[in-house]
């Protein structure tokens, strides 16, 4: 390892730095950032950071606890090693790491940059609750995925100032990011071991640092036009056997539906899809999902995923995080705005960055024709099942303020279930009040134009100031079921659109309830192992073979099952036939059996929203009309 790697960046550094004596010269209020990609050993990419102008003779330097849109402490300074200082001479500085996130500097105005290595996440995955699409993945010459909080750290009061940001990169593999290019410049063999290139980013201020992952690959991306929104969808999988021209039609036809959606609402000029497929091996990414960003997502997915589940699923996480293009990225408070990296306040308001933006990201399907109207029912029917699973009768401002500790950390989920239908709930009371021609939509475009990205407003005002704005039936609304603890009578919003609430009995997957996606099993990356999921209501084939909750799965019929081959139990489980024999060895405590049977259907009930055929015409069909297709 190169105990310097950027020797070229070296005498710039001391070129700009010159005497330190001068008080005469201005305060530098950039920051100089240097990232290696081709020195890389043990999976571990060195960073040097030159600060801005110090004025003080100690400084923190931190690298973040907590990042916007993850709502729990990932303390990504664990994987930072080897933190060293240096003086603009070049002599070592003391440095002390007084938390796993903060460094003290002592001697700080003759600090001249700070240098470390840092491991990734996705190799370790099983050693840390850090959400995959947050972390980080190192794999030379080959692909990085570089959420740069877990790389770029900051000292304390330098968040303002401008990071330019250097990366030397193989030349077999580009990047993908919606960071500002400054430019790249190529170097030959003569210059180093292998042919590089320097690719140079700009970040104003550190939130738009941690705002914009980059992605490197080989080239397999596509890039298309959306009524002056440029996207680019580029995709890293790792058995070449997924290519972003596959996934295209669907993620523009769907994008091209939201835009339409969202109207004159314009927020960006550009927008990012990084996907990243995980070989879901022990050294690869373990959680799926997404992580939004002002111009950008990055989406982690199993690569064996069949191609219409791939689809569905790209559907469900992207849709979401383009929504978040309108809150809280657009519409947010003081707390969002001026995050805390290290010591967060957060906002009472998930109700709105995550419900209202899951809503939208379902209620746009309906409205743009991309699923029928039962088909958005079994939808708001799920949510509610899922939503009895967490705390009813918790303050959904209270949840949110405190939502890294217990006991609201544990009913985080629930923002994207009760979340969503606090947003339909006001979507149609909005409706209901101006007799159609005011929603929840152009309610949150009234709010971003008086705010935007760039005015945050305070906390405890928003919710009078949406009231003043609207009705008093919202402002009683949220008195009783967000600021309150009165659980949502649901029927009753129904009621108003002419809809009806009850219990049907249907057929569902093996495995998974592909309405719900309520997997049946779960996996257990320690011991390898799968199992019955414990705590939620079994199928009729599950309870009439005798399975119980907790159950692990050894074999079925004779073959053996582990989590490196549960996806093949799932596509067996399609090729099953009624009728046929079949046979589960199971693990229960400690006592190891076999389970036999038949085949059967499997049934389960369910919750279901039916349209009252009474209503031909009349103020709940017009409602109805209004909710649904905005007309």
């Amino acid at each position: 390892m190169k105990k310097i790697p950027f020797y070229i960046l070296i005498v710039a550094f001391m070129i700009s730095c010159g005497s330190t004596q001068n008080s005469t010269i201005s305060k530098n209020t950039s920051v100089q950032v240097a990232i290696d990609l081709v020195d890389v050993i043990d999976d571990k990419v060195n960073v040097r950071i030159q600060p801005g102008t110090i004025t003080t003779d100690d400084v923190t330097f931190y690298i973040p606890e907590t990042v916007p849109g993850t709502y729990t402490d990932s303390d990504f300074g664990k994987y930072i090693e080897n933190l060293e200082v240096f003086s603009k001479t070049g002599s070592k500085l003391k440095v002390e790491k007084t938390s796993d996130n903060t460094w003290l500097i002592k001697g700080a105005l003759k600090l001249g940059y700070i240098q470390y290595k840092v491991n990734d996440t996705y190799d370790i995955e099983t050693e840390h609750d850090i959400f995959s699409p947050s972390g980080t993945n190192f794999k030379k010459k080959e692909q990085f995925l570089l959420n740069l909080h877990g790389l770029i750290g900051y000292i304390k009061n330098q968040e303002e100032y401008t990071y330019n940001i250097d990366i030397n990169r193989p030349e077999e593999i580009g990047a993908t990011t919606s960071l500002s290019k400054q430019g790249n410049t190529a170097y030959t063999k003569a210059t180093f071991d292998t042919p590089i290139k320097i690719d140079s980013y700009q970040a104003k201020r550190y939130f738009e640092v941690i705002d914009n992952p980059i992605m490197y690959n080989a080239p397999n991306k596509e890039v298309f036009d959306i009524e002056g929104i440029t996207i680019e969808v580029s995709v890293y999988s790792p058995n070449d056997v997924v290519k972003a021209s596959d996934l295209r039609a669907n993620i523009e036809n769907m994008m091209q539906a939201q835009k339409k959606y969202l109207g004159t609402m314009n927020t960006t000029d550009r927008y990012s899809i990084l996907l990243y497929l995980s070989t879901v091996g022990p050294e690869d990414a373990q959680g799926f999902g997404a992580l939004e960003h002002h111009k950008s997502t990055v989406v982690v997915l199993p690569e064996m995923l069949p191609k219409e589940a791939m689809d569905g699923a790209i559907i469900d996480v992207v849709a979401h995080e383009f929504f978040h293009i309108v809150t809280p990225l657009n519409l947010h408070s003081t707390e969002i705005h001026k995050f805390k990296y290290n010591n967060p306040e957060m906002s009472q308001h998930l109700w709105m960055y995550e419900g209202i933006t899951e809503y939208f990201a379902q209620h746009f399907q309906v409205k743009q024709g991309l699923v029928t109207n039962t088909e958005f029912y079994n939808t708001i029917v799920s949510k509610i099942t899922n939503s009895k699973s967490y705390n009813d009768s918790l303050s959904f401002t209270k949840m949110s303020e405190n939502i890294l500790e217990e006991p609201y950390a544990s009913n985080y989920g629930n923002v994207y279930e009760k979340g969503a239908l606090i947003g339909m709930c006001l979507d149609i009371l909005m409706r209901q009040k101006s007799g159609g021609q005011r929603g929840l939509l152009s309610l949150m475009q009234e709010l971003t134009d008086r705010y935007g990205p760039n005015r945050p407003f305070e906390d405890h005002a928003i919710i009078p100031q949406i009231t003043a704005m609207t009705y008093p039936a919202i402002g009683d609304f949220f008195e009783k079921h967000v600021i309150g603890t009165i659980p949502i009578n649901y029927s009753a919003f129904f009621d108003k659109v002419g809809l009806e609430y009850n219990t049907i009995r249907v057929p569902t997957q093996y495995f998974l309830d592909m309405e719900t996606r309520i997997p049946y099993i779960d996996a257990s990356q320690a011991d390898k192992t799968i199992f019955i999921r414990p705590g939620i209501e079994l199928h009729s084939f599950f309870k009439k073979l005798g399975l119980q909750g907790g159950d692990v799965i050894k074999a079925v019929n004779g073959t053996e099952y582990d989590v490196s081959n549960i996806y093949n139990l799932i596509s067996q489980s399609a090729s099953w036939k009624e009728g046929e024999a079949i046979s589960f060895t199971i693990k229960r405590e400690d006592e190891e059996m076999t389970l036999t049977g038949k085949v059967t259907v499997p049934l389960i009930n369910k919750a279901a929203i039916t349209e009252l055929q009474y209503f031909k015409e009349g103020p709940e069909l017009r409602l109805r009309q209004s909710w649904l297709k905005g007309s």
